[in-house]
């Protein structure tokens, strides 16, 4: 990669976005923008507690604003899992290396730490992950120009396989 370009990572929770993201951003030279974490900052609370308090709604538009404006600027930017879903943003990904991390239901169970849920929640979470992860794939599979299967490797060797990839991609 010869010049500075936008890196967005897509994909579902517990996919390492935002883990990867980090190490693709150090190995690139490029500024790191996480999205979840930029909204927690700037509405100075948790994500779960802007849906509590202000409904999904409102947390969409947020999210859609910020996804936008992180878009705009080169470097590597770390998506919500649902960001895609905006027309906005979709449109605000074209030109950029979209890079949608697979991860299955089983390994963002465990990376989410939710093994060590009870049952009743574990069953609920995992439950919200196959839905989400049935009605986002498409859009994943749609806006991706890079995939890659997260559920066996770790950050690093994820991290040379997109590099390797972008590599290929500017030829």
């Amino acid at each position: 990669m010869t010049q500075a370009r936008t890196i967005a990572l897509i994909g579902a929770p517990g996919a390492g976005k935002s883990t990867v993201g980090q190490h693709l951003a150090a190995r690139l030279g490029l500024p790191f923008i996480d999205v979840d974490a930029a909204i927690e900052a700037a509405q100075g609370r948790l994500i779960r507690e802007i849906f509590a308090d202000s409904g999904e709604a409102h947390f969409r538009a947020l999210e859609r604003d910020a996804t936008v404006a992180a878009l705009a600027d080169p470097g590597v930017v770390a998506l919500g899992s649902g960001a895609v879903l905006a027309a906005e943003v979709g449109e605000a990904l074209r030109g950029a290396a979209v890079v949608w991390l697979q991860v299955s239901v089983a390994q963002a169970s465990r990376r989410l730490g939710l093994n060590q849920a009870g049952v009743l929640v574990l069953g609920n979470l995992r439950a919200t992950l196959i839905k989400q992860l049935a009605e986002r794939t498409p859009v994943y599979q749609n806006l991706a120009t890079i995939s890659v299967d997260t559920d066996h490797a770790g950050a690093s060797a994820i991290v040379e396989r997109i590099v390797t990839e972008l590599k290929e991609d500017d030829r």
